[in-house]
């Protein structure tokens, strides 16, 4: 049992914390300011403390220092609706026990409260480097999705963690990864960054490794690797999952050793570097496909970031695209152009598979159409397809069905028929598909879709008299 000191303006929150707490056993008083707080910590003396960001007077960040002065190593966990990478990364450096996005559902501060009552001591104040005043490759977006990114990169960032990204191409995963470079202990070291899908198969050992000098013809020097060049700093391999499985072998024992050995060479180096990988396959199952070395992946994916694409977090779209208009219009030395709200419409209902990059492209596209009028959307340029090749049209397939149920479910949380439902969407335009790759003959279409001719035909003539009719 201990008690509970609820730091909030919103009456509805504390209310909805107080209880929770009480149903779990513990004692709660609740204030609605930082400079309440402080008058109430003396007594009864909390042994936990929950308190928001955006406060009147005193705002929560700047409370943690008076009440760190006051109540010494109290768990604080610090809940916001506006939370930014910043305001995550200096939540976790002024020791906050954890980081709660709101709106959230009790069960996640009940989660919160028990792992503060485990017997963990508050984490202390780690080291983190002051983020670069520059807006230059900053993460934009304020979604809940992007501050859930923000608070992993702030908790991962002051360790020495080997950290996977995984997301789709073009959802900033470099960015992320130079992040936690940033507010890492290893920021005044290098950053080396090397995409393995753009490497030649001939040539990649002798880039990530090494050579030297005579190791094979045309080795006339030797040559330092790019894993020996991150001594010090923080290595992102990009496009791990290409990784050919011999080199997996020498980048498994780099980093259970930390000895770099190049093509040719007698001796091995000695290294000191942080990895950070990310792919947009799902590693896990290149391991199950005898792709990947099962323990390469668990000494990589020691800690994991998804970072959602662009058509999951639609509400940063109109930040990205302010943002980035106003980066285009610096570079070319003019004014940014205004965006009529038609315009955010359609940036708004585009899927946009290619993500983040795929908008940044079609607002500098729009930017030339427009020649310093309004960005009207005809200046934009055709949506991108989804380009997605094996088992990535499966994930992309399955991403859609699980988006579709969330939003029936959300729609009518009691319905039923899900099943039928999803299938009298997707059977018609699957049955069609194939019919007319057959030229109409339903004998071969069946055959191909695993069906009886004559179950198809029944189906077809539902689909066919469901039109005729309307719903």
């Amino acid at each position: 049992m201990g008690h509970l000191l609820i730091v909030d303006d919103e009456p509805s929150i504390c209310w909805g914390i107080a209880r929770l707490a009480g149903d779990l056993g513990h004692t709660a008083s609740v204030a609605a300011s930082a400079e309440q707080a402080l008058a109430a910590a003396a007594s009864p003396r909390p042994d936990l403390i929950l308190l928001d960001v955006r406060l009147p007077g005193m705002d929560g960040l700047t409370a943690i220092d008076a009440l760190r002065e006051r109540l010494g190593g109290v768990p604080i966990v610090v809940m916001t609706a506006y939370g930014d990478l910043s305001i995550a990364v200096e939540a976790v450096r002024k020791g906050a026990f954890d980081y709660l996005v709101k709106p959230f559902e009790l069960s996640v501060v009940e989660r919160a409260i028990q792992r503060a009552f485990v017997g963990r001591e508050a984490q202390k104040a780690p080291s983190v480097a002051p983020e670069n005043g520059s807006s230059e490759g900053r993460i934009v977006g304020s979604s809940k999705a992007m501050q859930e990114v923000f608070k992993r990169i702030a908790v991962v960032a002051p360790t020495t963690a080997c950290v996977h990204l995984r997301g789709e191409s073009g959802t900033g995963k470099e960015l992320v990864a130079r992040a936690i470079h940033r507010f890492s202990g290893r920021a005044s070291g290098p950053f080396i960054a090397v995409n393995i899908a753009a490497l030649s198969p001939s040539l990649a050992e002798s880039e990530l490794f090494g050579h030297a000098r005579g190791a094979f013809t045309g080795a006339d020097h030797p040559h330092t690797g790019l894993l020996e060049r991150a001594h010090g700093g923080t290595l992102f391999i990009d496009e791990v999952a290409d990784i050919p499985l011999a080199l997996q072998v020498k980048l498994l024992r780099v980093l259970e050793y930390g000895e770099v050995l190049p093509v040719g060479a007698a001796k091995p180096v000695r290294c000191d570097f942080r990895v950070i990988s990310a792919t947009h396959q799902n590693l896990s199952q290149r391991v199950t496909e005898g792709a990947f070395r099962h323990d390469l992946y668990f000494r990589l994916v020691t800690f994991e970031i998804e970072i959602p694409p662009l058509r999951d977090r639609r509400e940063d779209i109109r930040e990205l695209t302010d943002y980035f208009l106003e980066g285009l219009a610096a570079r070319n030395g003019c004014s940014r152009p205004p965006v009529p709200e038609s315009t955010h419409g359609v940036l708004q209902q585009r899927s946009w598979w290619g993500n983040v990059r795929e908008l940044r492209n079609a607002l500098e596209h729009a930017m030339i159409l427009a020649r310093g009028g309004p960005l009207l959307a005809e200046h934009l340029p055709p949506p991108m397809p989804p380009t997605v090749t094996g088992t990535g049209r499966d994930e992309m397939l399955a991403s859609m069905v699980s988006r579709w149920t969330e939003a029936e479910l959300q729609r009518n949380p009691d319905g039923g028929n899900l099943h039928q439902r999803l299938l009298q969407i997707v059977e018609p335009p699957l049955f069609e598909a194939v019919l007319e790759r057959h030229h109409g003959q339903y004998l071969a279409a069946a055959r191909q879709l695993g069906l009886h001719r004559v179950t198809l035909k029944k189906k077809m003539d539902e689909v066919l008299k469901k039109r005729s009719t309307g719903p």
